[in-house]
Parts: C-alpha cells; structure tokens; sequence
C-alpha cells in the first residue's frame, strides 16, 4: 500500500510529547513491512536544522489559498530509509519557530492560519506529486481539516487523491478549537460550518472536522477508546465519538525497540539485559552523579519524566511532597510546562537538594538515563491516552506506578491484584492511592528477590511497534 502520515511533530525531527514517537514508529515499522510510506511535517527550525535533513531537495513550489490569499510554499523531500520519505513544508512565516505550538503557556496566535495552510499543503502535496496514496493517516488536531479539505479537492479537480482515511486522537483534551472567524481560511462552504460539520459551540475545531469527516477514527489504546465516549474523558466531544463508535478502534501504542532498549541503547553509560543486569547499576551510579546526589546511596530512586500539566498528575505528586522529604528515598523530574508546577517543584527541589532534582529541560539523553537509572517510575496521570514512559520502563527494568486509567491500564498489571502475573503498582487518581503506593514501592525496595523477579518480568514483555503497526496495517487494508 502506498500510505502517509501527516502529523505536527516526527522523531527525530521535533518531539513535545509521545505523538512525535508514535508517528515515526508506525512509518517506519510499515515501510519495514514493504508498504511505501511518506510523512508530511512542518519545516521548523528544528527540522530545517536537523543532520537527517541536510541534503533534502525542493521537490515543488505550491500555492495555497488562505481566504482572499494566495500563499506560496516551498515542499522539500528527504529519503529516511527505503521506502520512507518525509515531505517537509516550508513557509518561514509560518514555521521557522523553535517552538512548534507556542512560547511558554501561550499559544502562537497564528495557529489556526498555521495549520490550517499546512493542512492544504498536505492535500496539495498528494495531488500535485501524484502520490495516489491508499490511505491518508492524520494524527491530532493539526491535521484534523485534511480529511474535509482531501474530498473538496477531490471534487474540484475531479481525480482520487486517496482511497482511505483514518483520523488518530493521541489526545482528545487538545482539539484545535478557534474564532469563527477563521473558518473562512478553509474556504470551506459556509454549510460546513453547522453542529454536522466543523461548527463546535460557536467557534471551528480541527479535531471534530476530523472526527466526522475520517472514514475511520484510532485512538492509542482500547481503554482511551471506551474513555473517550463518556462525559469524563470525551471534552465536550464524547457525542461526535459515540456517533461514530463504529468506526472506531483502540489500537495499543507500541514503542521503537531500536531507540528504546536498554541493550542497544547509546544514551546510557552502560547496556544491560534481563540475563545480565549489571550495568543498570551503572546507570543508577550515573544518574546519582548527574543529579549531585550522593554516589553512595543505596534507596529507591523514583524517576518522573513527563510534560508539567495537571494531565500527569503533578498535583498528586506536590500533595504527597512529605512522602519524598521525610523517608530516605531519592525524585528525579525532568519536563516543563506550566509555570506554576514548574515554580512548586524547582522550590522543593531548592529546599531539598540532597533527595530532589529537578531540570526543566527537553533533554532526550537525560530521559534515557532516568528511565534506565531509576528504580521505580512515577506516572500518576490524570487521564492518559495510551503513554509510552509505562512501557519504557517496563523495558529498562524500572517498575513503573501507574494510574488506573487509559493505555496505562492496558499496559501495567498490579503487583498484589495480579501476583504471578504483576508488572508495576497501580493506583487510582487521588493522593491518597498514590501515597499507598509509594508506601508500597518502599516495601518491595526492601525485599531483593521479588522487586528482581518483577524487573525481569517486566523487561521480557513485548512492547514493540511490530503488533501495533501490523493492527494498523489490518486496519488500513480493511478501509481499501
């Protein structure tokens, strides 16, 4: 099949979060497969900067209409590996940013012209490169207008740019909502813009465009599929969900045991195995080193390593602060975002040097040593599509503490409910439960043999992109 993915960020180009993972695990798993796969991406700074980009040719100079305007664009194309090419669209106005979606907490204004235009760009690359692409695979609100936009061009120019298209929702609590105003940069008839089409209380959302207009809808993981449908989890979409329950699939994230493997991986100072866990314990005296703490210590480290939002249960984590000031254990967080997260934990960190670090950097090596130095992962998220850091962890032999909700339900099976069988701790979404389970974790710190069979039982799970991308694969050959 000829299929292609158009997605706002792409490992190893830009990455905020596990999107950029997933959609370069899943292109690259499907051109292993022998499908031809192309990945469509903004031109950032980051991606024009970026070594694998170097060389990339301009392979169209397009025009998009943007209300009464006519824009151009330049489409640059690089081979990433046989069968896999990435089409980066390059408007410099638009994208030659060093933050994809904003500075801080603030949005970009622009974003609705941004991704709007770079959604017609998509639809201009499949028909003016002649791609006859079998499936079209959008992901996330970004590109949640091509479906729509795809089948308008369809008419106009009266050819068949794609057969099949399929909308994935990493996370339904972002939906690309804006003014009414903006709606008029689709060049959409007005019709559209009704509760049946992109309207959404007044204002235009990309991700419901993409909702309705999808032949089928994905979602990370088959609880986060249930989730959604509900009041709870669906944001003021769980009707438009529950509409089109069914045409929608919870297909599990997988993760790319290439990057993500304690074994290979040469982020880490040293590579170990389930037969061989020696330099996990080099890792740790790293990790130790890097965080100024002392290289003597022999307690548990709990390891954190997530976006600062409320989704990843930072409040959960600030309510059981005591917990990791009073008994002999070891924090290490590493993420940013909101400033008042940001602000609670760089002040504890401040006033307890000896037992918490925090660095509020993107730093993907730091990110490897913590899940490869760390004894326990925390997780406490709010709500969670599928996650990817649950799975990491279960790679490197870090026990994860997971709540009960999304893929990390899917994923991590509790110690004590399930003994034989118990991956991680799971808990419910108060402070509580994970105070409990930190308490837990504690205990089993205590005890060798048993925190050493769950490790390794842990590792020898499969989480790798080979079963998710040939769901996916299935998927896509039932829409053709």
């Amino acid at each position: 099949m000829k299929i292609v993915h158009a997605a706002s960020e792409l490992f190893p180009f830009v990455k905020t979060g596990g999107l950029a993972d997933s959609v370069a695990s899943q292109a690259k798993s499907l051109a292993a497969f022998g499908h031809e796969v192309a990945a469509i991406l903004p031109g950032y700074r980051a991606v024009l900067d970026h070594p694998d980009f170097k060389g990339a040719k301009e392979e169209l100079e397009i025009v998009v209409e943007m209300g009464e305007e006519d824009l151009h664009c330049g489409i640059f194309s690089v081979k990433l590996a046989p069968r896999l090419t990435l089409y980066v669209v390059r408007r410099d106005e638009y994208y030659d940013r060093r933050n994809p979606y904003g500075l801080g907490n603030r949005d970009y204004d622009d974003n609705a012209a941004r991704f709007v235009f770079f959604d017609k760009a998509i639809v201009e690359i499949l028909r003016l490169a002649k791609i006859k692409a079998d499936i079209v695979h959008c992901h996330d609100w970004q590109t949640g207008l091509v479906p729509v936009l795809l089948r308008a061009a369809e008419q106009r120019h009266g050819e068949t740019l794609a057969i099949g298209t399929v909308m994935t929702i990493h996370n339904n609590a972002f939906q690309g909502v804006f003014p009414a105003k903006d709606f008029k940069l689709t060049n959409l008839p007005k019709d559209f813009f009704t509760m049946k089409g992109v309207e959404y209380y007044g204002q235009m959302s990309m991700l419901k465009a993409g909702l309705i207009f999808a032949d089928r809808i994905t979602t990370v993981s088959p609880t986060y599929a249930g989730e959604i449908r509900t009041p709870k989890f669906g944001c003021g979409l769980e009707g438009v969900i529950r509409a089109r329950s069914g045409d929608l699939s919870g297909l599990l994230n997988g993760i790319d045991t290439e990057v993500w493997n304690p074994a290979v991986d040469r982020m880490i100072p040293a590579n170990y195995t389930p037969d061989d866990l020696n330099g996990k314990a080099v890792c740790r005296r790293e990790l130790l080193r890097s965080c100024g703490f002392n290289l003597r210590y022999l307690g548990p480290i709990f390891g954190m390593v997530c976006r600062l939002t409320e989704q990843k249960g930072l409040d959960l984590v600030l309510a059981c602060q005591d917990f990791f000031v009073s008994n002999d254990v070891r924090l290490v967080i590493l993420g940013k975002g909101d400033a008042r997260y940001e602000h609670a934990l760089r002040e504890l960190a401040t006033k307890h040097p000896t037992r918490i670090a925090l660095s509020t950097t993107l730093d993907e090596p730091m990110s490897h040593l913590i899940e490869a130095g760390s004894d326990f992962f925390l997780m406490p998220s709010i709500f969670e599509p599928c996650g990817l850091n649950q799975m990491y962890s279960l790679q490197y032999g870090t026990i994860p503490i997971a709540t009960r909700v999304g893929g990390l339900a899917d994923t991590v099976t509790d110690i004590e409910a399930n003994p034989a069988d118990g991956t991680g701790i799971v808990v419910e979404t108060d402070g509580g439960s994970l105070r409990h389970g930190l308490k837990r974790a504690l205990a089993l710190h205590g005890d060798n043999g048993r925190m050493t069979e769950i490790i390794l039982r842990g590792m020898r799970r499969d989480f790798s992109w080979t079963n998710a991308a040939r769901a996916y694969e299935a998927l896509y050959q039932d829409i053709v």
